[in-house]
């Protein structure tokens, strides 16, 4: 047990050392020599004490020289034992479990003014910060752990009644999702556009990898349902569009799914496309990250891999240093995607497996076989209840989505004969295609009206309208449209101007008669010539 400092020790005794240094300390200096009996029996009077303890005591004031060295500290001290009084103790305990055990994580420095604040109320002397430190050590380290959601120390305390173990490939795959340590570029400046999301399945039994996505958008309904999407069907043509050879020999619908509780995998559609599948959907419980351990060890395991890349901020920004990610980053969204498939098939599924003690795609290998495979009865059906969608209106010209034009002559039927929106289904790895709900209730495909467009992932086109938005600023003349305004306001202000003069000398014509004497013709006499202005 250490040895407690000045402001830990009870009142009392530090009242009672404190005498007695001063007592020996003056001793000592009135004889700095060699000390008679007489001398040692008149300060064993003045202590109160036997000239043994006296002798005692001198000896420790000598060798420590404070007032510590005097304490009295009885032998047989139980462990744990406590000087301070009941009532500054049920004031430390109440306010641990009230302001310190909770999932804000306050500081201890918290928990000390809390303390002090309360003994003051109390009309107590607020105990020293060490003691409050050590009323806190007495509280079960994962019962602490588990009131402030403090996983890392929680996790190695706690016992685990076995491990889990499916009994065959795909009876349970795992789905989660982790920002990439790695910042990648636009695929046209090669400038940083930001950290993307990984979303990975893995298989419990084999632990092989089912699937993946990568996108720079949050975890979403999207990036789960796409992730189940790579997952369930055959990746072949999805290999070879990325120029690699290695197989990925992991397809079929798993019979449950582990997923974590956010808000992603309790949409509905992703709900409902499950229980349509017959895919049965298991919920971590909060708060206990044990229960995706797999998911999570892997994740992990890929994130050390792109620590090797360049732009990577590692997991601990102690270790950039001076590195600086974003201008040292290289890799775009697409090359990063085809780095870390690489990765799955040729580095991770051919290497031993520390729990398995095989490579996961051996172990896939030897119950390939014997697994029920599962496919959607209805492909398209399945690929539809998890593809995102939009409302458009069919116009003649075809479907308007996200600045790209579709097309399909099944729709020539439609153009004209229907004024409602129609639904839009669409897959944001592959905009070269949509999938348009006719009003007779069947989806069609619809493809790129200019059909010599290459395929282009959502991103990209919407980078790309951004982009060419962003350069029609530029082309501004600002100075020209302030300019144009300046004149346009002139011109009104003028016209106004003359409208009103033009008004006001109307109003001035009707309302003021001519009232010059024209005469009558009583008077004049009409057998008179009368002499023309010409005569």
């Amino acid at each position: 047990m250490t040895d407690p400092l000045p402001d830990e020790i009870d009142e009392d005794l530090w009242n009672e050392a404190s005498g007695r240094a001063d007592a020996i300390r003056g001793f000592l200096k009135d004889n700095p020599g060699r000390t008679s009996a007489t001398d040692i029996a008149r300060l064993a009077e003045e202590l109160d004490l036997s000239r043994a303890s006296v002798f005692r005591l001198i000896k420790m004031f000598r060798e420590g020289g404070t007032v510590m060295s005097l304490v009295e500290r009885k032998r047989g001290r139980p462990t744990g034992h406590r000087t301070l009084d009941p009532a500054r103790e049920e004031i430390i305990h109440a306010a641990i479990n009230k302001h310190y055990l909770r999932r804000t994580r306050p500081s201890i420095s918290q928990l000390v003014r809390d303390v002090q604040a309360d003994c003051l109320s109390a009309r107590l002397k607020p105990p020293h910060r060490r003691t409050i430190v050590a009323r806190l050590k007495d509280v079960d380290l994962r019962k602490r752990a588990r009131r402030r959601s403090e996983h890392k120390i929680e996790k190695p305390t706690t016992a685990v009644r076995g491990s889990f173990r499916p009994a065959r490939p795909l009876e349970v795959v795992q789905i989660d999702h982790a920002r990439a340590d790695v910042f990648v570029v636009d695929e046209e400046t090669r400038e940083p556009v930001g950290r993307p999301w990984l979303t990975l399945a893995m298989d419990a039994y084999s632990r092989v990898v089912t699937g993946f996505y990568l996108t720079m958008d949050a975890p979403s309904r999207l990036s789960t349902s796409l992730c189940l999407l790579h997952s369930v069907f055959d990746k072949s043509s999805w290999l070879k569009e990325r120029d690699i050879v290695e197989p990925w020999p992991v397809a079929g619908l798993p019979d449950k799914v582990h997923v974590d509780n956010g808000a992603d995998f309790r949409s509905r559609a992703f709900k409902r496309g499950c229980d349509d599948a017959g895919i049965a959907i298991d919920w971590r419980p909060p708060g206990t990250p044990r229960f995706g351990g797999h998911i999570e060890r892997l994740i992990g395991t890929q994130m050390g891999r792109l620590h090797l890349l360049p732009g990577t901020t590692f997991s601990n920004e102690q270790d950039l240093g001076d590195y600086d990610p974003k201008r040292h980053a290289a890799l775009t969204l697409r090359e990063l995607e085809r780095y870390i498939a690489l990765d799955i098939v040729g580095s991770y599924h051919q290497s031993i497996h520390g729990t398995l003690g095989r490579p996961p795609l051996a172990v896939w290998r030897e119950h390939e076989g014997d697994i029920p495979l599962r496919l959607p009865e209805d492909r398209l059906r399945f690929w539809l209840t998890f593809l995102p969608e939009q409302e458009r209106t069919l116009r003649p010209t075809g479907i308007h989505l996200f600045g790209l034009r579709y097309w399909s002559a099944a729709l020539s039927a439609d153009v004209g004969r229907t004024k409602r929106r129609l639904l839009i289904k669409y897959d944001p790895r592959d905009m070269s295609r949509v999938f348009v709900r006719r009003p007779s209730g069947n989806f069609v495909e619809a493809r790129y009206a200019d059909l010599t467009l290459p395929q282009i992932t959502l991103h990209e086109a919407l980078t790309a309208r951004r982009a060419l938005r962003e350069k029609g600023r530029r082309e501004v003349d600002t100075r020209a449209i302030v300019r144009t305004v300046l004149e346009q306001r002139e011109l009104v202000e003028v016209a106004a101007k003359r409208t009103a003069a033009a008004k006001r000398a109307r109003s001035r014509t009707h309302a003021q008669p001519d009232k010059r004497e024209l005469g009558t013709l009583r008077g004049i006499d009409s057998s008179k010539p009368v002499p023309f202005v010409e005569d």
